[in-house]
């Protein structure tokens, strides 16, 4: 059986058999009182739908049994239902306008119409005080309701609050895992490619050379072998940062512009000694007052001007020249690569560009690569000083 019929059903087993049962004498009822009594209990079959519906059927069933005299029992039940279940839900005006009403009827009825009940001042008495305690009642469900209801949605509030902060912390999590997969990912296409590049140069070299110039071809494998170690100590280094820190081993520093020691450009002159010394003539023109450097632009300076020298020994072809122009200005760096290779054709920017750019975009600065108007390519990276674009 639906729960909507329970109430109902109940209530009208109650006030039919209550009422007869306080009146064995009288099982003589008309239809009407019969009517009546089950019409109030009827009327909360729509309370969940048409409460006012509800209220208004209910209470008017019970007003009317009294006006006309019917043999009292506890024929106020479904009314006392409704008006409780209306208060519950808010509707408090039409609450105390609909039993008012009744109220007032059932008491001046009998003025105008000799046929309905005469109730005497202390019945009338007794039954407003009655009406008062239902309301009293009522307010007393509703406050206590409407507490429930804002300790239900306060909870679902925090819990909602809870959910969302553990999922920000998440996508926190696996953004700074996305970060540091492609930061890793960008040091080791770096680190890789350029001595890669280097080795692969140098084995060309050797090659052609074994026969006729031995001296040139041993040079030639020691270039290759301080390549690949520098290539293995700068992989060991960006691996090192995998490993928690309570387990990793005190790392060497990162390659920068000043390298590992106090001359502030020596990081950059030991790369363009070993590029050049790789066959690819490189020129250094350093303007301004050079200085230290934070470690982020240091690094970042060094690794622009490193991929840019390694596509330049890729693409450039042979006989080409590169410049590398350093520029410092006392809120910014700027660092610019340019080489006067045969003309690019079509640029389709590869990993290495795109890695440059987010290098520098990281940083606040501004990035351009682009063939060269004169042939060749370019490669232009601005630095502020300080995070400031």
């Amino acid at each position: 059986m639906p729960r909507v019929f329970v109430l109902p059903l109940v209530l009208a087993l109650i006030q039919v058999l209550g009422t007869a049962a306080a009146h064995r004498e009288r099982l003589d009822l008309p239809p009407a009182a019969y009517a009546l009594l089950l019409a109030g209990p009827a009327a909360l079959l729509v309370r969940r739908r048409l409460r006012p519906v509800a209220l208004v059927g209910a209470v008017a069933a019970t007003a009317a049994y009294a006006i006309l005299g019917y043999p009292a029992g506890p024929v106020f039940l479904a009314a006392l239902a409704a008006v409780l279940g209306a208060l519950r839900a808010g509707h408090r005006a039409l609450a105390v306008t609909v039993v008012t009403v009744a109220y007032l009827t059932y008491a001046l009825a009998g003025r105008v119409w000799p046929a309905a009940a005469h109730p005497s001042p202390a019945r009338l008495v007794m039954t407003g005080a009655w009406l008062l305690v239902v309301f009293a009642l009522g307010e007393a469900v509703r406050v206590r309701a409407a507490h429930l209801r804002e300790l239900v949605q306060a909870r679902a509030e925090r819990e909602r609050a809870l959910a969302d902060q553990e999922q920000a912390r998440q996508e926190h999590r696996r953004r700074q895992a996305s970060e540091e997969r492609l930061r890793i990912a960008r040091e080791l296409h770096d680190v890789l490619g350029h001595h890669l590049s280097l080795i692969n140069v140098q084995a060309g070299v050797g090659l052609h050379l074994m026969d006729d110039r031995p001296e040139q071809a041993r040079a030639a494998l020691t270039a290759i072998k301080q390549a690949s170690a520098e290539a293995l100590r700068e992989v060991r280094s960006v691996l090192g940062a995998l490993r928690p820190d309570d387990e990793s081993p005190p790392r060497a520093p990162a390659p920068g512009l000043s390298g590992d020691d106090s001359e502030p450009l020596a990081g950059l002159r030991a790369l363009v000694s070993d590029v050049t010394a790789a066959g690819l003539p490189v020129l250094l023109d350093v303007g301004g007052r050079a200085g230290a450097l934070p470690a982020e632009v240091d690094r970042a300076a060094y690794r622009i001007v490193q991929e840019a020298l390694t596509n330049v020994r890729r693409h450039a072809g042979a006989g080409a020249t590169a410049t590398v122009r350093l520029a410092y200005g006392p809120d910014e760096v700027v660092v610019a690569v340019a080489d006067d290779g045969a003309p690019a054709g079509s640029f389709a920017p590869g990993s290495g560009v795109v890695g440059m750019r987010e290098r520098v975009e990281a940083l606040g600065g501004e990035f351009r690569a682009a063939p060269g108007p004169d042939g060749g390519f370019e490669v232009y990276a601005r630095f502020p000083l300080g995070g400031q674009p």
